[in-house]
């Protein structure tokens, strides 16, 4: 086999790249040597070609890629010309100014804000030493105009519709926005009682009232079944197993006091609708705000949705007095002059009913008075939460100064706010008038 394998040809590759074939027998080592240094030249002759060949092909590459991009950006830029032609520039999304008024309130000021903020007082906006007489001369001024206030959202869509009393307030004004006005407004319909400090939910018809009733009584079925069967639970514990003891007496106490909501409930259904002629009156009502709702200055409210309910209640309490009004214009006016932001401003007019829920809600300045301020339609309170020390001194000067003059009277509040109450002809009340309330006062706000 050695032997056969030296006699095959030899292929050599010559200069000019043909092949030329040496005899057998003729493949001596000096014929070796030869080839391969003939050999050496072409090879890297063909391996700089390729090198050539492969960096002009990714020259090529990088050229079409960028012209292409290039080309392609500009054929978008061309179609959106004409499309613009044709159909007009895109809509762009506007910003909401409300949204970006809220925005500019609670800006980082950079130093410390609210209370944070160490501030000097002014006396006008401290309670005085007698501390009964800043409620009284409110409800003292509120008795001379004759002002009605409203029990309900009921009475309050009255007083709206007869268009006279009360003015309504946009949520984002030329010197002022809304912050979280009426936040509180649960949506559910009732009428308040103000002798017996009651509410009872609003009912449609006898049909409602009816299946409102059945409601209730399987509510209490339900809850007593369960209560009987946490006592049975808990008396079968052993007294040693504390743990297990106090987590049933838990559960057990929360039952007893959802029962006795409904039991609650099922007296006020009773004690209302058993009359008829309240019967009657309760319907009405109902009649009378789905009505006012389905056409209340433009808009539509669904009272049905808890939802639509909630945002109509919410715009019954962004109503003031003309005279209040005068005065949230003028404060916002000077304060955006000064430091170029809307006045936030948090509670206007309320409900009796309103007032008691916020009272009860743990807000202390809900006054549990015979005649709360904000229910005259002439308080409103504004927000100092976000205000540095110079914005509130600024701000309460500015209310001091109207106080001086004899146009409102005004306090710094806990939970960051001034409340400002506006007498309606510009003037404080007579002062006998002022001592018989102060009188029958009951605590101070």
């Amino acid at each position: 086999m050695a032997g056969e394998s030296e006699q095959r040809p030899q292929t050599l590759e010559l200069e000019d790249g043909s092949e030329a074939h040496s005899p057998a027998g003729s493949a001596s080592g000096e014929g070796n040597q030869a080839a391969g240094a003939a050999s050496k030249p072409g090879s890297a002759r063909r391996a700089k070609v390729w090198l050539l060949v492969i960096v002009c092909c990714a020259l090529a590459g990088l050229v079409w890629v960028f012209f292409n991009s290039k080309y392609s950006r500009r054929l978008a830029e061309q179609a959106e010309r004409v499309r613009t032609a044709i159909v007009g520039a895109p809509v762009r999304p506007t910003p909401d100014p409300y949204v970006q008024a809220l925005a500019r309130v609670e800006e980082n000021r950079g130093e410390a804000m609210g209370r944070a903020a160490s501030v000097e007082i002014p006396a006008e906006l401290k309670l005085y030493r007698e501390s009964r007489r800043f409620l009284a001369l409110q409800a003292a001024a509120a008795e001379e105009a004759e002002l009605k206030s409203p029990h309900d959202f009921a009475e309050l869509a009255e007083i709206v519709r007869e268009g006279q009393q009360l003015v309504e307030l946009p949520k984002l004004g030329r010197e002022y926005v809304l912050y979280g006005v009426g936040q509180a407004a649960g949506g559910e319909l009732t009428h308040y009682d103000a002798r017996s400090g009651r509410s009872v939910l609003l009912l449609a018809d006898e049909e409602e009232l009816k299946a409102y009733r059945d409601e209730l009584a399987a509510d209490r079925a339900r809850l007593e079944d369960e209560l009987r069967e946490v006592v049975e639970r808990l008396k079968g514990i052993d007294k040693s197993d504390k743990t297990a003891r106090e987590q049933l007496s838990a559960e057990e106490s929360a039952k007893r006091k959802e029962l006795d909501g409904v039991k609650n409930r099922i007296k006020s259904i009773d004690s209302f609708y058993d009359p008829p002629e309240t019967r009657r009156m309760l319907f009405d009502e109902y009649a009378f705000l789905t009505e006012f709702a389905r056409n209340f200055g433009g808009r539509a409210y669904d009272l049905r949705q808890q939802a639509s309910a909630r945002e109509f209640q919410a715009r019954l309490l962004s109503y003031l007095r003309p005279a209040a009004l005068s005065v949230v214009e003028e404060l916002g006016a000077r304060y955006r002059e000064k430091f170029e932001r809307p006045l936030p401003i948090t509670s206007l007019v309320r409900t009796e009913e309103y007032q008691r829920r916020l009272r009860e809600g743990g807000n202390p300045n809900a006054a549990d008075v015979s005649v709360p301020p904000h229910t005259t339609g002439l308080a409103f309170d504004v927000f100092y939460r976000f205000m540095t020390q110079a914005e509130q001194e600024f701000l309460m000067n500015e209310i001091a100064r109207l106080e001086e003059e004899g146009r409102v009277e005004a306090l710094r509040e806990l939970r960051d706010h001034y409340h400002v109450f506006v007498f309606p002809e510009g003037r404080r009340p007579a002062e006998k008038l002022v001592r018989e309330k102060m009188r029958s006062a009951g605590r101070t706000k």
